[in-house]
């Protein structure tokens, strides 16, 4: 074997089934020995950070990661945002970055650069390997390393690659496992359960499952304690049958009044909230001053037992979970907005499918309009670089082919990889795009006025700024030229029989939904949390 097939058996030993490719020259020998090793399927992506969102996309729902192909230190730049979702997203992922023959560094040649400072910022653990004897290993260091919620960023310079491996790949990686979390820890958390304190169990991280739901709402049950979701979780189960959990409110100042009172909060799978932004005379910690915090259970830690520990301790056959029960909205009528597409999604919104949702302001309603909607997963934009949902979309339905895709996608935000809806096409994806189309930057607008900049009110270079009409976009016609059939919808009933056409068909579809800016207000946004 030569370095990279002996690279990627080894990846293939351990479980990395999936490849989202963007080579250049230096991984050629990488891309050869795609076809002399049997496992590793290759999907083609157009920009870089259509691979890593993709592998984001794909971990989410499968909870092992998947390995990008990048070229070089500009390739890993631009695949950098969505790799920084996924860290902050707790989601496991491996990234190959080819690399110049080391022998050909020394002569600074136009894409040299220093890779691993690129990549270090957003990645767990970063590798250049230098020798094609010892790929292999650090192959199996890099499906180590990633877990079941880490960044890993291994550098395959391209001799690396082409030179000769006589030890061959490395035996499958024993399959990473949440840490037990401490006996003392439980105690503390049963104590401060049982002491009559106002308290808040907060889930969140990777994947805030149906059990998992199920088993902190009896807590509640048996201890009084409000039960909750971060924000954005990577990952929710949700929909009739479900467990009903809050979700803390986006707007700082609304997440403050929230969690007012909160004398204890509990945190399984997240870290203490704070403002996704600083606002002058806004506090930055959302929860009180006084308020005692413990972190009872990391992204990496067992989750599941925890609550299990503590359901056998505080909870009996008495403290049943409260369940949503299942209301499917009839069709809507009239004018297309962001409520009759909330509610359409509610009514059309097949059983187990999976909602991708970087829908930003215009996807507001849509959460709380389908919590009790036929049950499916929701995944959320946990680390706030846009230009996600699309990739997302794309290894959501590699990870799971047998379920329907949704892909809320504002207008704005598509653009940053609208390359992936021709991954879409060539990979014949069952994902359907509801492309949410105001034809503005709505939520920069709502930001610009609560910063407080200019007194809130933008002149007219800045409103340009924040307004992307004058052109408008043909999402209609860019879909149809990446190979993905597309329809325009102006009016609710327009809308909902497209959406339920695309939901009985198969294939990816998408649906510009032409529709107002959402007029939002601090009591719209917290009319719209679940």
């Amino acid at each position: 074997m030569n370095g990279a097939e002996s690279l990627i058996q080894t990846l293939v030993n351990s479980g990395v089934e999936v490849c989202f490719t963007n080579p250049g020259t230096s991984e050629m020998h990488f891309v050869a020995a795609l076809d002399e090793v049997e496992g590793m399927r290759c999907v083609l992506c157009l920009f870089e950070g259509v691979a890593s969102g993709a592998a984001a996309g794909y971990a989410a729902m499968v909870g092992k990661p998947a390995s990008t192909l990048l070229h070089l230190g500009p390739g890993f730049g631009n695949a950098l945002a969505n790799v920084h979702n996924a860290r902050k997203g707790h989601l496991p992922m491996i990234n190959i970055v080819g690399d110049h023959a080391t022998y050909h560094l020394q002569y600074d040649a136009p894409l040299t650069s220093d890779i691993e400072g690129i990549a270090g910022p957003v990645s767990d653990w970063v590798c250049t390997s230098g020798d094609a004897g010892n790929i292999a290993r650090d192959g199996a260091e890099a499906v180590s390393q990633a877990g079941i919620g880490r960044v890993a960023t291994l550098m395959l310079p391209a001799d690396v690659s082409w030179g000769d491996n006589p030890a061959g790949a490395v035996a499958a990686v024993a399959p990473a496992l949440p840490a037990p979390v401490p006996d003392e820890r439980i105690g503390q958390a049963a104590a401060m359960l049982t002491n009559g304190k106002p308290t808040v169990i907060m889930l969140g991280g990777r994947n805030v499952s149906q059990r998992q739901g199920e088993m902190a709402s009896r807590l509640g049950a048996a201890t009084g304690a409000r039960i909750m979701t971060e924000t954005f979780p990577a990952r929710v189960r949700r929909g009739g049958g479900t467990a009903a959990i809050e979700r803390l409110p986006y707007l700082a100042e609304l997440a403050i009044a929230e969690l007012e009172g909160t004398e204890q909060l509990l945190l399984l799978g997240t870290a203490a909230p704070v403002s996704f932004f600083a606002y002058p005379n806004v506090a930055s910690e959302l929860s009180p001053p006084d308020c005692d915090t413990l972190a009872l259970a990391g992204p990496e830690e067992d989750i599941d037992g925890v609550l299990e520990a503590l359901v056998q301790q505080l909870a009996d056959t008495t403290h049943a979970p409260v369940l949503r029960e299942l209301q499917v909205p009839g069709a809507p009528t009239g004018a297309l907005d962001a409520g009759t597409v909330a509610q359409a999604l509610a009514c059309h919104l097949p059983e187990n499918a999976i909602v991708v949702d970087e829908g930003i302001t215009s996807g507001l309603t849509c959460f709380p309009a389908t919590a009790a909607a036929r049950p499916h997963d929701w995944l959320n934009l946990t680390g706030g670089a846009i230009g996600w949902g699309l990739p997302a979309a794309v290894g959501a339905a590699i990870a799971a082919p047998q379920r329907k895709v949704l892909c809320l996608e504002g207008d704005g935000s598509a653009m940053y990889t609208v390359q992936a809806l021709w991954t879409m096409a060539r990979e014949q994806l069952d994902v359907t795009v509801v492309l949410l189309n105001n034809r503005k930057y709505s939520v920069l607008e709502i930001e610009f006025a609560r910063t407080g900049a200019r007194g809130g009110k933008p002149g007219p270079k800045a409103a340009s700024s924040l307004a992307i009409g004058t052109p408008d976009m043909d999402f209609k016609a860019i879909a149809e030229g990446m190979g993905v059939s597309a329809s325009v919808a102006t009016t609710a009933e327009a809308f909902s029989e497209q959406l339920a056409a695309a939901m009985a068909g198969s294939g990816p579809y998408l649906i510009d939904a032409r529709i107002p800016p959402l007029d939002l207000n601090f009591d719209g946004e917290s009319a719209a949390q679940d």
